[in-house]
């Protein structure tokens, strides 16, 4: 199933929790709205409330849902986003009160992948986790689908519309299950007919610059744009720095609070992250929260593989880092928006040793310096692999200076 939304008018509600404050909640509001607007939706307003935990029974409080009620039906609201994903029993009360489109986080995400997807197995994917999420949700609301199964045995007496229902989506998420067994199994044998050449996936917070970095890097032209999850098939490129090959991917963009279904959907993708021999964790040093994005990425990737892998922190975007300056010196407490790009370098990010590097995809800016950072750390792993090519290419070397003196 897919959500439509085409312009439509939203508000969206957070809650403001002992565990989330109201920085926290208004930051994942934002995230939410750029959300909304990559699916064609025109955020109106934003409501939050505060309350010791979201309510069971309609996430916030009766006195707040009429609240947005009263907006809804004063100004042609036609759809209300919630920041968490809502319960099966939250979204019946809450449709039953507000009488417009109700979507959660996760609806939402799932109705971008599916504008998104292009190919046959990104499209499968896709279908599979909104089937997954929808299964405990149903409200009559698919027998459209296809006709109801005939036959002897077919259908038992008094079965009710949602049984049959229920039906028809467990036996459509049967087939795409297997028709994602044959898509894995076609992946796995691609990879395996790539050789055992060094593979680097790109991997990253969405909307932080990999697909730019990739045509940068692959002198490519994959499609990147100001928009979440831009990227949802994943692209492999065969990428030759001075004459060291390897294999170049670009994975679909993580974020927070990322559905359990699309992480267990897309494990064909995410398989391109699983066997790669080396990382390229790229970050939006720009944003005011680039910390907690990276470590969003760095928990996703532990669920995605528990494996230790090589891996190179890429801070993008020093093009548009700014900053305000502490006012009486040192006397002002020291915050991420007051902290020079300099000063940033000389934190916690300094004991990544070589293993990070601040460039600009967009402006081009270091780029250079990247390409041998890569090329060293490549190299190290092709050595590592064939060790008799090395003493080769190392012989090569060696005669070559000869000729030159």
């Amino acid at each position: 199933m897919k959500t439509e939304i085409y312009e439509e008018r939203a508000v969206l509600v957070g809650v403001i929790t002992q565990t989330q404050n109201e920085d926290k909640a208004r930051e994942y509001l934002d995230e939410l709205a750029f959300l909304a607007e990559t699916a064609g939706a025109s955020p109106e307003k934003l409501f939050f409330q505060r309350l010791e935990y979201p309510n069971p029974k309609t996430y916030v409080g009766p006195g707040k849902l009429i609240e947005i009620k009263t907006f809804v039906d004063e100004n042609d609201i036609g759809v209300v986003i919630f920041d968490d994903e809502l319960s099966p029993k939250q979204l019946r009360n809450i449709e039953a009160e507000l009488k417009v489109l109700i979507l959660d986080r996760t609806s939402l995400i799932l109705d971008i992948f599916a504008k998104r997807a292009q190919t046959a197995s990104a499209k499968t994917q896709v279908e599979l986790a909104q089937l997954q999420y929808t299964l405990p949700r149903l409200t009559r609301l698919w027998t459209h689908l296809e006709r109801q199964q005939g036959g002897i045995g077919m259908r038992g007496p008094g079965e009710t519309q949602i049984e049959t229902d229920r039906r028809i989506i467990l036996t459509k998420i049967s087939l795409l299950k297997q028709n994602l067994k044959d898509i894995d199994q076609q992946m796995s044998t691609q990879r395996k007919n790539r050789g055992k050449m060094v593979r680097v996936a790109l991997v990253g917070y969405t909307n932080v610059g990999k697909s730019t970095l990739m045509n940068l890097i692959s002198k490519s032209d994959i499609f990147a744009e100001n928009k979440l999850f831009a990227t949802l098939d994943t692209t492999v490129r065969k990428v030759i720095i001075d004459n060291l090959p390897f294999l170049l991917s670009d994975t679909v963009g993580f974020i927070r609070k990322l559905p359990h279904h699309l992480v267990q959907s897309f494990k064909s993708t995410l398989d391109e992250v699983r066997e790669a021999d080396l990382l390229l964790h790229v970050v939006d040093v720009s944003h005011a929260n680039f910390e907690e994005q990276l470590e969003v990425v760095n928990e996703t990737l532990k669920e995605i593989d528990p494996q230790q892998k090589p891996m190179i922190l890429i801070f993008n975007k020093i093009d548009t880092f700014s900053y305000t300056p502490k006012e009486f010196d040192d006397l002002a407490p020291s915050k991420r928006e007051n902290v020079s790009l300099d000063e940033l370098k000389k934190t916690w990010i300094a004991k990544m040793h070589d293993n990070c590097i601040f460039i600009s995809a967009r402006e081009k800016q270091n780029i250079d310096n990247l390409k041998e950072l890569l090329y060293e750390k490549i190299k190290a792993i092709h050595v590592e692999r064939y060790p008799y090519n090395d003493f080769l290419f190392q012989n090569y070397e060696d005669i070559e200076s000869d000729i030159k003196q």
